[in-house]
């Protein structure tokens, strides 16, 4: 089962209620943020109605564990390290990230990360929020290519 990461890119001024409590129940709730989830019909579902305001596509294995070294926060807004997951799971950051691609792990199972990372802007910018990213815009599903977007964003 794939990994899809989710990105918000538009803010929240005049969003429909039923698009506001999707988008909250994915935890997107600021722009920049980015989240993390299986490949399933209920996300799916969720991603088809909230796709006029995220861009979403499958994460591999580097873009993860580059993310987890660099956004990677514990409660109380402390850096996750190599130690900390070396202690709690016995592995390290690069080996949790493939369990994680591979579905035998989850990012729930090391004690204490949160859910959602807080990236940065894009380095050069979207093109342009407003249109599909098909079009040339920066919305909806972008495949492989959301890890370049990703790694602009670290």
């Amino acid at each position: 089962m794939a990994k899809i990461a989710l990105i918000r890119v538009r803010g929240k001024v005049g969003v429909k209620r039923e698009i506001k409590d999707t988008l909250a129940m994915l935890r997107l709730h600021k722009v920049n943020h980015m989240v993390i989830v299986d490949e399933d019909p209920s996300y799916n579902g969720m991603i088809q109605k909230v796709k006029d305001y995220i861009t979403w596509g499958e994460i591999d294995k580097e873009t993860l564990a580059k993310l987890l070294r660099k956004r990677g926060r514990l409660t109380g807004n402390r850096k996750l390290t190599e130690e900390y997951v070396q202690e709690k799971l016995g592995m390290s950051i690069d080996e949790f990230a493939q369990a994680v691609i591979n579905g035998e792990k989850s990012l729930k199972d090391l004690e204490g990360l949160k859910p959602v990372f807080r990236l940065h802007p894009p380095r050069g910018g979207h093109k342009t929020i407003k249109r599909p990213f098909k079009d040339g815009g920066a919305l909806g599903y972008r495949g492989e290519l959301i890890n370049e977007l990703i790694e602009r964003m670290l």
